[in-house]
């Protein structure tokens, strides 16, 4: 939790939300975060949020499971224990790769959905025993908050953040 002051700006509406956050960035103002019970789409560029790489993890994750299964078959098929099953050749990973395709799918997939959403949750702190922080209990219902770090705007006072939120149709300003 910041040890800075902060001022908070709670909206009923998430459109009057991004209509406001795309004011007070025009106007300078840096916005540290937006708390809300619901994803708002065109958020992210107005404050400042870089888009996401989780997509190169998850084809990493990927590729590594299409690996992990090709060298799987080819050890234990072909290598370690050949079998012949139903007259199948069993002494090329080649030959035997159309019968393999189903399970090399189902590996691919397991591995980027797990190691994806294990990447996602360590990236954002959301490990198990970890306190969760959350400015306002009513942005987990109906109400979208906006929370503006007096410190990251250099040259502007409480006041003045404060005056500049009232014009963007902000229902309730507090400060902590």
């Amino acid at each position: 939790m910041s040890h800075h002051k902060e001022i908070h700006g709670l909206f009923g509406d998430e459109e009057v939300l991004l209509k406001s956050a795309k004011q007070l960035v025009a106007k300078g103002i840096h916005i540290k975060d937006v708390f809300s019970p619901f994803p708002i789409h065109g958020i992210d560029p107005v404050i400042g949020v870089p888009r996401t790489r989780l997509h190169i993890a998850g084809f990493i994750y990927g590729a590594c499971g299409l690996g992990l299964a090709l060298f799987m078959f080819w050890f234990l098929l072909i290598m370690d224990w050949p079998m012949n099953i139903g007259g199948k050749p069993n002494f090329s990973l080649m030959d035997n790769l159309p019968a393999f395709i189903p399970i090399t799918f189902e590996m691919t997939v397991w591995c980027a959905a797990h190691g994806m959403a294990v990447t996602y949750l360590l990236r954002n702190g959301t490990y198990p025993g970890k306190k969760n922080w959350n400015p306002d209990p009513r942005t987990t219902d109906d109400k979208f908050l906006m929370l503006i770090d007096v410190e990251e705007n250099h040259g502007m006072d409480v006041e003045e953040i404060k005056s500049i939120l009232k014009q963007t149709g902000v229902e309730e300003i507090s400060e902590k």
